[in-house]
């Protein structure tokens, strides 16, 4: 009995062995397959050979409602994990004027910025007049910021039924205020003929929903996190520009572009006609040329992969990137443009 047992045991020792090299033969199949798969869904980035300072550099971006926050944060992340030690953090802010001062203080060392935001701030008018800021220089022009007038109100149809309404226009002094002045004059509108209330996109849109505010002024990349979730609330309208008076205000104002925002790009929104501004990364002049140039680099040399990180990647685009005559480029900006035929303006 005793030979009988030991006997049976070894065969079920050896079942057990044979079963479980079966299972592991299967598991290792499986992870095959599986290593393959991640392997095909992992991302190819381009990493600069030019090694970065290592310092870390502070992004002063917009409200985290708006579009400078949201794609800024893209952006830093993919610089920060493939910019080969050139490291940078995406920071809320106030916006252009906020940015550009606080790179001023050296509080921060780049910043997104309206392209007529830097043209006022290099040159010393409205928000910065008598004290031009001068000791920064263009990185690249990302994306085009259209000008959003939104309401909740069907009658309210052109920027002349305005008049008499309450209407936020952004914070006193920012660059939105200034479009929005801009727009109103191209329609013989002072800030005087509405009821102008001083808030940024979140306070805006929640001000809309509620009914408190009849219309307001978003200047940022379209969709707009703010206008995005309004709309899903609440019927939403865009308020358009007619040929006349873009051309009005072109002749005034030269740094303003004609778009169109496309329809459907908001919830129930037809395509809608406007004028916009250029999005642009700046820097502080004592940033160093290594960094900028891998900022560049893995933004330029990785559009693909950052497109599908933010829709504002798909409008990427190297002939925009480098069109910017406003304000000087950074060296390190310089010398990335160069390789790809470029010739761009430096201090």
């Amino acid at each position: 009995m005793k030979k009988f047992l030991s006997l049976l045991l070894a065969a079920m020792m050896v079942a057990s062995l044979l079963t479980g090299c079966g299972d592991n033969a299967a598991a290792d199949t499986n992870t095959g397959d599986d290593a393959g798969n991640t392997e095909t869904a992992q991302t190819n980035w381009n990493v600069s050979s030019t090694p970065g300072s290592g310092t870390e550099l502070k992004f002063r971006t917009g409200g985290d409602q708006g579009t400078y926050y949201g794609f800024g944060s893209v952006l830093a992340q993919a610089i920060t994990t493939n910019g080969n030690g050139t490291k940078v953090t995406a920071v809320v802010s106030n916006g252009s004027q906020d940015n550009i001062e606080q790179m001023d203080l050296n509080i921060a060392q780049l910043g997104f910025v309206q392209s007529d935001v830097m043209s006022y701030a290099y040159n010393g008018e409205r928000l910065f007049e008598g004290y031009p800021v001068t000791d920064f220089s263009t990185v690249a022009a990302l994306y085009m910021e259209q000008v959003q007038i939104v309401t909740c109100d069907p009658d309210i149809k052109t920027v002349a039924d305005l008049k008499g309404k309450t209407v936020s226009i952004g914070a006193s002094g920012s660059g939105v205020y200034y479009n929005a002045l801009d727009i109103l004059a191209a329609y013989d509108l002072t800030e005087s003929d509405i009821n102008a209330q001083y808030q940024d996109f979140g306070n805006s849109a929640d001000a809309l929903q509620d009914g408190k505010i009849d219309a307001a002024f978003v200047v940022a990349g379209a969709p707009t996190v703010a206008i995005t979730t309004l709309a899903t609330a609440k019927d939403t309208y865009l308020v358009g520009l007619d040929d006349e008076h873009i051309a009005k205000l072109k002749e005034a104002s030269p740094y303003y572009e004609e778009y169109t925002i496309p329809e459907g790009t908001y919830e129930g929104v037809p395509e809608t006609k406007t004028v916009a501004v250029s999005a642009v990364v700046v820097a502080r002049d004592d940033v160093s040329e290594e960094d900028v140039y891998n900022i560049v680099y893995t933004i330029f040399e990785n559009m693909d992969n950052i497109a599908q990180s933010h829709d504002k990647g798909k409008e990427l685009n190297l002939d925009f990137a480098a069109g910017v005559t406003a304000v000087p480029y950074h060296p390190g900006a310089a010398k990335y443009f160069a390789e790809k035929g470029y010739d761009v303006p430096t201090k």
